[in-house]
């Protein structure tokens, strides 16, 4: 069974090697660690690192070495972090120490499109809205240099640290909230206004839409007047009652736009497609997706066919709907493929040992094949306890 934590190479750096390897296997009872090798920028409570409370990583950077030859001539390359330079590459002691038998095992937790700092600097490979607005936040998947950056990227990792496994964060459309800092809003956004702000209609994705015969005019313009209906309004309404459980049925009655919320998995299963293509054939590639993914195009069946698997993120989610979204990932990738559980050890989300328990032992009987755990850095220490007690009760 696959256990693995979430873990930012500061957190490894803070610890040590040896500390955090008592911390994960020792006292957490895991066997992998998730290590963050392509990540953005934020603000985070440190409550274990003995002389930094809190931490800013740089945005948008890489925490391996990349590979220069590889990236010659290309239009969007990495940046690797003054962390690797000032306190050396995690990357390569954790792949170092499992190869001589010291370690555990090494998950590449790889940030793709998400990155606010490539998409300053190339603004034309971002996701647009209706109106035509960038999403600097957001690289596009229909950009074929936004998509040979992450292919990239992740055939550089691979083919040099060989990790066990690369969990794809973010190589999918993102939504419009809660992307950003500082972010306003003074209309009050519900659920699907966000969503139809995080459409993207950029000229990639017109010209890949047009391709494959879909209206594309016609849906930009049926979106942009959502857009400008729910911007009139003084207090935000429900205007599809069946979102988001309908899923792209909620929008039925607009035969343009539904082509085009069919259409835009495209670009999102051949994406990952070509990463599992062109990355190290010994590393496992998995999607981390959430309950809701289809709103960021992901098609889970879709993605079965063509990486090796999925890790669902059952945040907030009671054992009964942790049960429920197993079984239906489990339908979706087949029986064949990878499918594992993601859990926050946050409080007031998870308030005790016996409530992360439950949830980890209703995803494995539920058909799940592995957990992790999130995060090794952000986590009081006593936490561990809990994640131990959630895996000490699992089926084997």
């Amino acid at each position: 069974m696959h256990l693995s934590m979430w873990t930012y190479p500061w957190d490894v750096q803070g610890q040590g090697l040896e500390r955090t390897f008592f911390d994960l296997a020792g006292r957490a009872g895991l066997n992998s660690i998730s290590l963050a090798s392509s990540y953005h920028a934020g603000r985070f409570l440190q409550p274990r690192s003995p002389k930094q409370k809190a931490y800013f990583p740089q945005d948008g950077t890489v925490y391996f070495r990349p590979d220069e030859a590889l990236w010659e001539g290309k239009s969007i390359r990495p940046l690797m972090a003054d962390n690797v330079a000032e306190r050396g590459d995690m990357l390569e002691a954790l792949t170092t120490a499992r190869d001589a038998g010291s370690g555990m095992k090494v998950s590449c937790w790889t940030v793709c499109l998400h990155n606010t700092r490539l998409g300053m600097l190339h603004p034309g490979h971002v996701t647009r809205n209706a109106f035509g607005n960038p999403n600097y936040y957001n690289l596009c998947p229909s950009s074929p240099a936004a998509r040979d950056y992450v292919v990239t990227l992740v055939r550089d990792m691979t083919t040099r640290y060989r990790p066990d496994m690369v969990e794809l964060e973010s190589p999918n459309f993102m939504g419009f909230a809660h992307e950003f800092h500082h972010e306003k809003d003074g209309v009050g956004l519900n659920a699907e206004d966000d969503f139809l702000l995080s459409l993207c209609f950029c000229d990639h994705c017109m010209a890949r839409g047009r391709l494959a015969s879909v209206p594309m005019e016609d849906a930009r313009a049926t979106v942009r007047g959502f857009i400008a209906e729910l911007c009139e309004r003084d207090v935000p309404e429900r205007q599809f009652p069946d979102f988001p459980a309908a899923g792209n049925d909620a929008f039925n009655a607009w035969p343009a736009l539904r082509a085009f919320l069919e259409w835009r998995t495209e670009p999102v299963t051949s994406l990952i497609a070509e990463i599992r293509a062109k990355a190290d054939p010994a590393s496992r590639i998995v999607l981390i997706d959430l309950a809701d993914g289809w709103m960021g195009g992901v098609d889970l069946q879709a993605v079965g066919k063509v990486c090796d698997g999925a890790i669902l993120c059952c945040y907030f989610m009671e054992p009964e709907q942790v049960a429920a979204l197993m079984k239906a990932g489990r339908e979706a990738l087949g029986p064949e493929k990878y499918l594992g559980a993601g859990y926050r050890v946050f409080y007031p989300e998870v308030t005790s040992p016996e409530a992360l328990a439950d949830r980890a032992r209703a995803a494995i009987e539920a058909g799940a094949d592995g957990i992790n755990f999130y995060n090794y850095g952000l986590i009081p220490e006593k936490r561990l306890d809990w994640v131990r007690r959630a895996v000490d009760g699992l089926p084997q």
